[in-house]
């Protein structure tokens, strides 16, 4: 008698280290029937192969599913906090839900089904590394249209990160609301 697949989600977060925008998370059940090629963790490939392969997870995972923690929350509670928030309702997101879940880095959320931590998930877990890729794609996006709405910070470019532009956009226009004001390089010019 066969045992049903134990539904495993690889949860990962993006944007712990921008001065603006949210933390993101996804949590991916990839179905072993339909298995994505070329998963690797998102920080190494192109900003093309990652579109191409987001669409490709969505369309042959089980389930997947994106959590976020806004600018507020980040400086409500702190970014781990927040990163760990967003990785909590990524999971509690998914249909169906998880029985497991691997979590890229050393600590793990608290969810309803059990789960580990593995460092450097992202490039060893193929769950993981889904999951690396669409919530980087996912922020990514989201700060491609706030450089939109919040013209001369350069966001599309640099997507919220400590560049020397971005830096000096925020000396010379002010913090906007997307800005964390608990972050030092913010903070100074409040």
């Amino acid at each position: 008698m066969q045992t049903e697949v134990e539904l495993v989600a690889g949860v990962d977060e993006v944007g712990r280290g921008p001065l603006a925008g949210p933390v993101v998370a996804a949590a991916v059940i990839l179905d072993p029937a339909r298995p994505v090629e070329g998963l690797v963790d998102s920080k190494v490939i192109s900003e093309k192969k990652r579109e191409k392969l987001a669409e490709i997870i969505k369309a042959n995972a089980i389930a997947w599913a994106i959590g976020r923690a806004e600018v507020e929350e980040i400086d409500s509670i702190n970014i781990l906090q927040a990163s760990l928030l967003a990785m909590q309702r990524a999971v509690a997101a998914l249909e169906p839900q998880a029985e497991h879940a691997l979590i890229d880095g050393n600590r793990c959320p608290q969810l309803r089904c059990s789960s580990e931590a593995i460092i450097k998930g992202d490039a060893t877990v193929p769950a993981i590394s889904a999951a690396s890729i669409l919530a980087k794609v996912t922020r990514d996006r989201e700060m491609i249209t706030m450089d939109n709405l919040y013209p001369g910070y350069g966001l599309a470019r640099h997507k919220g990160y400590p560049t020397k532009a971005h830096i000096e956009a925020i000396r010379e226009l002010g913090v906007s609301i997307i800005h964390r004001r608990s972050f030092g390089p913010v903070k100074k010019y409040l």
